[in-house]
């Protein structure tokens, strides 16, 4: 019975760490995107971290980029890649609920 209980708590932290995991990435795309828009001064703290932001985030979303059409200047790629973070996350939390 005990087997169980640890299953259960371990299938449980899983969730969560998924949970957070993809919430943290979804508001680092946010950032990536804002930080996109806006030309910031010249301030090396500033420029470090628009480049995590790009490191982070780049790779993924360019997965989308090269198969998403381009629309002029509007970039959707992060919008798919948002989505697509949030879908994986249900699925993989409905995969999780059929375990415990």
């Amino acid at each position: 019975m005990g087997g169980w209980l640890v299953l259960a708590d371990a299938i449980s932290r899983i969730g969560s760490f998924v949970d957070v995991f993809i919430s943290v990435y979804v508001i680092l795309i946010f950032g990536y995107i804002i930080t996109s828009w806006v030309k910031l001064p010249y301030s090396l703290w500033l420029n470090r971290i628009q480049r995590f932001l790009y490191d982070v985030c780049e790779p993924y979303l360019r997965l989308f980029r090269r198969v998403l059409p381009p629309l002029g200047a509007l970039d959707i790629s992060p919008i798919v890649a948002v989505f697509s973070l949030i879908f994986l996350d249900r699925l993989f939390n409905a995969i999780l609920d059929r375990l415990h």
